[in-house]
């Protein structure tokens, strides 16, 4: 079942709209793929990123603001039966699908700061000989606080069959250059919160990135990306949040 949106006012329901784009747009200017044309709404209110079976809605610095039961929101993880509020009208997500991610993997963005991972790379390189997320400083941070929690192991998970090989990124610069990072999780989030943020997502035929946050977009091979995924190449080179990575297809 695809996921949907219903729109309502005042218990009306006015229309559903299924969230069939990987980019869906909500606003008062006509340009948006769901219009609401009512003062209260911004020209671009908000936007909802679907990738796989996950949506993200992010507030677009909306006057009046965003809100998710009750709550106001900057960036949040689309949950089934969430209802968006947007001045009167009220939008109800519907999302009977297994989610592959979760919402605290959603809101603990990997932040690619050079000097985390080389402390990070100093301290666990001693316990283990593998590599995971931490070991190469992908240093979770709360997008809400700005603090990293106290302690984080890296996430685990069996991925499921896939037609393409297994994936990785190989940091090129700063100080943890030449450092590898294995695209285990069907969704891995990169970047700063609040500045650039994109995801890689591994689908049954490729690897895909996507940008999800930020004004500038993340560059590969110096093509500045679209709304629109862009499919991964063996050896594509990603600019992202200030830092480059190559990506490519373990042997």
């Amino acid at each position: 079942m695809a996921s949907k949106l219903i729109l309502s006012m005042d218990g009306l329901v006015l229309k559903e709209i299924p969230l069939t784009k990987e980019r869906t747009t909500i606003g008062r200017k006509p340009h948006n793929d769901i219009q609401i044309d009512n003062l209260a709404i911004s020209g671009e209110h908000s936007v909802i990123v679907t990738i796989l079976n996950d949506s993200f809605l992010e507030d677009l610095n909306s006057t009046n603001g965003t809100y998710v039961n009750g709550q106001p929101i900057k960036k949040h993880f689309l949950q089934n039966n969430d209802v968006v509020e947007l001045g009167k009208y009220k939008l109800k997500y519907i999302n009977e699908t297994p989610s592959q991610t979760t919402a605290a993997d959603f809101e603990k963005t990997m932040v690619l700061r050079p000097d985390l991972m080389k402390k990070t790379v100093e301290q666990t390189a001693a316990k283990s000989p593998s590599m995971s997320d931490t070991q190469i400083g992908m240093k979770a941070v709360d997008t809400h606080t700005g603090m990293a929690p106290p302690s984080q192991a890296a996430a685990s998970a069996t991925p499921p069959p896939q037609a393409v090989a297994p994936g990785a990124i190989q940091i090129l610069t700063g100080a943890s250059a030449g450092k590898e990072l294995e695209l285990t999780k069907n969704l891995t989030t990169l970047g700063k919160p609040g500045v650039q943020v994109a995801v890689i997502t591994r689908r049954p035929h490729g690897y895909f990135i996507t940008h999800v946050e930020g004004v500038n977009f993340p560059v590969v091979n110096g093509t500045t990306l679209d709304t629109h995924p862009r499919e991964l190449k063996d050896h594509d080179v990603i600019e992202l949040a200030g830092v480059k990575m190559e990506f490519f297809f373990k042997s």
